[in-house]
């Protein structure tokens, strides 16, 4: 089973303003005459960490991630003004530009998937591969699966611990229940929704709970960016159209691809990695049996690190 490539730091760093408002932290790894391949972090709004760089052989790749806006790094943190899908997918495309970069491969997972695919179905011509992790369609179906109906039956106990910070009366709409919150002037109500809304994620994330990885979903500068970002998105429909990313999946016709999902994730149950491999054949999907959502797991990261060397030995030949 293979295992995540030794530690590398970056050759080089910049903070690249997008806008009025934001400016992002980018980085680049590995080989500055590799694969271009750029990997997007989940969440929205968990930010990238230093093992992300470790899925790519760094003799083979030149690896750019970043921080996506309001998260990690990139300022202001955990801000919400000029903060949607959109906004990153054009981020992407300056990305693209100011590494000068003609066509990448894109690496997302969870969160990160949504966004290669928007990316993608927007600018096809500036994708060589899609290497895709946990799918996530952003359909109405799988926002209400994780915050209103479906994981809460698998997980009551757990649950009990995310309905804590909203009164009884407010619980029909949980979404707009933890919007008002973590957008409110309150910062102790803030920062304790901030962290309950984190911990149901990152105590679901795996098949056999990680103590490790629910205390980083603890920490409060991590929990106000993925629980503000996230509700914003989420209470906005990720900031698209009903359905939008199956029914512009035609935009991906002829991008090769692999998609890798663990057939217990909770988070973002296979029905959505299903559906999208139905409505794109190229995108090669491959179900790991003993696992959930988390990109570290064993037998997730053996598929992953398998796909980035199958794009280095196809696209390099």
């Amino acid at each position: 089973m293979r295992v995540l490539f030794p530690d590398i730091k970056p050759y080089s760093t910049c903070q690249l303003s997008v806008d009025d408002l934001h400016v992002l932290y980018v980085e680049e790894c590995g080989n500055p005459d590799g694969l271009p391949a750029l990997f997007l972090h989940g969440g929205p709004g968990a930010g990238y960490e230093a093992i992300h760089r470790r899925f790519f052989d760094p003799e083979r790749y030149r690896i750019v991630l970043f921080d996506q806006r309001g998260c990690g790094q990139s300022t202001p943190h955990s801000e919400l003004r000029n903060n949607t899908l959109w906004h990153l997918v054009e981020d992407i495309e300056k990305l693209r530009e100011y590494f000068n970069i003609d066509r990448w491969i894109i690496f997302g997972g969870s969160w990160g998937s949504t966004l290669a695919l928007a990316y993608t179905e927007t600018y096809p011509d500036r994708v060589s591969g899609l290497i895709l992790r946990g799918i996530f369609l952003c359909r109405d179906q799988d926002i209400h699966w994780f915050y209103k109906i479906g994981a809460n039956r698998l997980f009551p106990d757990l649950w009990e611990n995310f309905l804590a910070p909203i009164p009884t009366s407010e619980r029909e709409d949980l979404l707009l229940a933890y919007h008002r919150r973590l957008t409110g002037s309150n910062e102790l109500e803030r920062l304790r929704a901030a962290r309950a809304w984190s911990v149901w994620e990152g105590s679901t994330m795996t098949l056999e709970k990680d103590i490790k990885l629910v205390k980083k979903f603890f920490e409060a500068r991590r929990a106000l960016s993925l629980a503000r970002i996230e509700c914003h998105y989420f209470i906005n429909r990720c900031f698209m159209e009903h359905n939008q990313l199956l029914r512009d999946a035609k935009r991906l016709h002829g991008i090769p691809g692999v998609i890798i999902h663990g057939r217990y994730d909770v988070i973002c149950p296979l029905d959505n990695a299903w559906a999208l491999h139905q409505a794109w054949p190229e995108g090669e999907l491959h179900i790991v049996n003993t696992v959930g959502h988390a990109a570290g797991e064993p037998g997730i990261l053996d598929e992953l690190i398998t796909a980035t060397q199958y794009f280095a030995d196809r696209l390099q030949q």
